[in-house]
C-alpha cells in the first residue's frame, strides 16, 4: 500500500485545471509567456517560454496501447490489420485476410517511480465476417494501483483503488477494393476518487460516451520491378458528450481525436519488406484563451458544445494558425519484416514543447509462430521531462485461429 499524500491535489487539478488557466488569463502565445494587466486590458512578453497545452478529461484513451505501434513512435493508422486497429483506425479490419484474431498488451505504468500495481491492460480482436465486412471489440483498463488518500495535513481519509476502462465495439466494411469505412461506439467509465470530498463537492464515477468514424484507402504502386503499397488512413475518435465527477455543471471535454496516417510498403524480395509509416494527430478540444470570461465559473472556451467544440478548435489558438500547427503531434517508424515471422521496428515521437513536451525514441521486435506472436517495445526519452513510460519494457501477445484452420 502506498500513501500518496499529494493525490488530494491531483484530484483537484483534474477537476479545476481548465478553470484554473481561465482565471490566470492563458498568458502563452505560440508558447511564449506574456503578462496579463486587469487594469489596462494589455498583454506584454515576458520572454520566457510557457506551455498552453489542451487539456482534457480521462486522457487514457490517448495512451497507445500496444507495443507494435509503441516501438515505432505511436504509429499506427496506416499500418497493417491487426486486432490493436481498434485504437488507432478500426476500418483497417475491413482489409483483414484473418478470419478471427485477438491480442492482449500489458503496460507498466510509472515504474520509473517505483509503482509497481499501476498498469493499462488492453484486450482487442475481430471477426472477418466475409471478405468485405468484419466487427471488432475492445475493452481497455487502466488501475492507478492502491492508494490511501489524505487530506492537506496527511490525516487518513480512507482508501480505494482508482481505475478507468472503456468498452467498444466497431463494424468496418468495403466500399471498394481500395476503400474502407467504419463506426464504432464505447462506453467510458473513469473511478478515480468517489466518496471523497474535494472543495465541498462529493466526488463520483464520471460515465460518458462516445462515437469513432475513420476511413481508410489501399492502392497498389509499381516502382520499376518493386511491388509496393500505400496505405492512406484517417480516424476521427472520441466524438462524446462532456464528462464531470461531481454534480457540478461546469463539465470537462473528453479526448476527441483527429488523426491522419500514412503507411508505405515495399517488397524488397520474397522474404523482406519495408514499411515506412507516419502519423499526424490533432486534439479536437478547445484551446484555453486569454481573458476567458468565467464569472459564471464556466470559462469562455469549456461552454460549447461537444460538437461544436470540435470546429472551433480548428482555429481558436491565441497564436493563430502557427500555434494550430503546434498542437499537431507527429509519430513516425519503419518496421522490417523477415519472412513474415520476425520484425525489428523503430521510430521517433514529436510534440511542441508549449503543447506538452513529449519526445522520445522507440524501439522494438515482433516474431510470429504458428498460432501465436509477440511482440515487445522500449521508449527512450529524449527530454528531461519525465515520461511514465521511460525505459519501461511492454509487449503483446496476438493469438491467430486463422492458423488451425490452415492446418486441417
Amino acid at each position: 500500500m502506498k500513501k500518496l499524500f499529494y493525490l488530494p491535489f491531483l484530484m483537484a487539478a483534474l477537476l479545476v485545471n481548465n478553470y484554473a488557466q481561465a482565471q490566470i488569463g492563458a498568458p502563452c502565445v505560440n508558447g511564449q509567456g506574456y503578462f496579463y494587466d486587469p487594469i489596462t486590458g494589455q498583454s506584454f512578453p515576458t520572454g520566457e517560454r510557457c506551455a498552453n497545452a489542451v487539456t482534457s478529461a480521462v486522457p487514457f484513451l490517448r495512451i497507445t496501447p500496444d507495443a507494435r505501434g509503441g516501438a515505432m513512435g505511436d504509429v499506427g493508422i496506416a499500418s497493417s490489420v491487426d486486432p490493436n486497429g481498434m485504437h488507432y483506425n478500426q476500418s483497417k479490419l475491413a482489409f483483414a485476410e484473418k478470419n478471427v484474431s485477438i491480442a492482449a498488451t500489458y503496460t507498466p505504468w510509472m515504474r520509473n517511480l517505483g509503482l509497481q500495481d499501476v498498469y493499462l491492460a488492453y484486450l482487442s480482436g475481430y471477426v472477418r465476417l466475409d471478405e468485405r465486412q468484419a466487427i471488432g471489440m475492445s475493452l481497455r483498463y487502466f488501475s492507478l494501483g492502491d492508494i490511501e488518500f489524505t487530506d492537506d495535513n496527511g490525516q487518513s481519509l480512507g482508501q480505494g483503488r482508482p481505475n478507468e476502462f472503456e468498452l467498444t465495439g466497431a463494424y468496418a466494411r468495403k466500399l471498394s477494393e481500395q476503400f474502407s469505412a467504419a463506426v464504432g461506439a464505447k462506453f467510458i467509465y473513469s473511478n478515480l476518487a468517489t466518496g471523497q470530498i474535494v472543495q465541498g463537492a462529493e466526488i463520483r464515477p464520471g460515465i460518458s460516451g462516445a462515437a469513432d468514424i475513420s476511413f481508410t484507402y489501399k492502392a497498389p504502386i509499381k516502382l520499376n520491378k518493386t511491388k509496393t503499397e500505400l496505405t492512406i488512413g484517417t480516424a476521427i475518435s472520441n466524438i462524446g458528450a462532456k464528462i464531470t465527477y461531481t454534480n457540478s455543471v461546469n463539465r470537462d471535454y473528453i479526448p476527441t481525436n483527429l488523426g491522419v496516417g500514412l503507411g508505405w510498403k515495399i517488397n524488397l524480395d520474397d522474404y523482406n519488406t519495408l514499411t515506412i509509416f507516419g502519423d499526424f494527430n490533432k486534439l479536437l478540444v478547445p484551446t484555453p484563451t486569454p481573458n476567458d470570461d468565467d464569472s459564471d465559473g464556466i470559462a469562455d472556451y469549456k461552454q460549447f458544445s461537444p460538437i461544436r467544440g470540435i470546429f472551433t478548435s480548428f482555429g481558436d489558438a491565441p497564436g493563430g494558425f502557427r500555434e494550430e500547427m503546434n498542437e499537431i503531434t507527429l509519430g513516425t517508424g519503419i518496421e522490417y519484416w523477415y519472412d513474415d515471422q520476425f520484425a525489428v521496428r523503430t521510430g521517433y515521437f514529436y510534440e511542441h514543447f508549449s503543447k506538452g513536451n513529449r519526445k522520445y525514441f522507440s524501439a522494438g521486435i515482433g516474431v510470429k509462430y504458428n498460432v501465436f506472436g509477440l511482440d515487445f517495445s522500449y521508449l527512450i526519452p529524449t527530454t528531461n521531462q519525465r515520461n511514465p513510460l521511460d525505459n519501461t519494457l511492454r509487449f503483446t501477445l496476438t493469438f491467430d485461429f486463422a492458423a488451425f484452420e490452415e492446418e486441417e
